[in-house]
């Protein structure tokens, strides 16, 4: 063996190649460094961007379907405690870069009260105003609000029972037109208040009358805080609504392919 090509002569011209257990602990760590940056992004995205929620039940129909996936707009009102995970104490529920909801949001909110649940329900009331419901319609200080009927409707509902409901269009007084379900106009909420709004705090409904609990229950939901608002719902990314339900979505093959990417009014 020449001295050029002994074990000696190679270690002093060059380090050794790197071995398996080398090569592997590499891409261990790149993998770890890779996941950390999306999860970071993943996190600011959720806390000053858009937050993902899905739908779990009916009362946000028909506009919100059972299975729809949405984006919450954080930045429509403002940062405070509420906008994080887990909703850290130590994060007042003062709001940065706050801004006001308008009537006719659909809007996402929590309740320290129901263990920080999240729900979803459209902005009826504001501060200040007088909400009432006679004989199954809505009066918004004093003034009936106008609804037109679309058409009625037999389905199938997320959890097997069959319904028969009149949807409506309902314009709001600021001008805000979205559709509504109605079962009946004399049902559990259809006879209740007057509410007066307290001073920052919201009235919220679901679009779904007959089949809501909200702020017409002032033992469960009853009347919101401003800082309990999470964001404003802007639009449906995907869905795993069920299209055997019977309405007219489009649904290739049982894609509910209707329910992608729609603007939430």
């Amino acid at each position: 063996m020449t001295a050029e090509n002994s074990p000696e002569k190679s270690a002093k011209n060059g380090a050794a190649a790197p071995g398996k257990a080398d090569t592997k602990k590499n891409e261990t760590v790149a993998l770890v460094k890779d996941v950390l940056v999306i999860f970071s992004f993943y996190v600011v995205f959720s806390i000053f961007g858009w937050a993902s929620f899905h739908i779990p039940s009916g009362s946000m129909e028909p506009t919100l379907e059972v299975g729809d996936r949405i984006f919450v707009s954080k930045l429509s009102y403002g940062y405070n405690r509420y906008s994080f995970f887990f909703d850290p104490s130590f994060i007042p529920e003062d709001r940065l870069f706050a801004d006001a909801p308008e009537r006719g949001d659909v809007a996402v909110f929590t309740l320290p009260k129901r263990g920080y649940e999240d729900f979803i329900k459209r902005v009826i009331g504001l501060p200040g105003d007088r909400i009432q419901m006679r004989g199954g319609r809505l009066y918004i200080n004093d003034q009936i609000v106008e609804r037109t009927l679309v058409r009625e409707l037999n389905y199938t509902s997320y959890n097997g029972a069959q319904r028969r409901v009149k949807e409506y269009d309902e314009t709001l007084p600021n001008g805000v037109v979205h559709r509504i379900y109605e079962s009946t106009d004399s049902g559990l909420y259809d006879n209740v208040g007057p509410y007066v709004v307290p001073p920052g705090h919201y009235f919220m409904m679901g679009d779904n009358r007959d089949g809501s609990s909200d702020s017409r229950n002032l033992n469960d939901i009853g009347y919101v805080p401003a800082a309990f608002m999470v964001g404003r719902a802007d639009i449906t990314t995907f869905s795993l609504y069920d299209c055997d339900q019977g309405k007219d979505i489009f649904c290739p093959i049982g894609v509910p392919l209707g329910r992608f990417f729609n603007s939430i009014d």
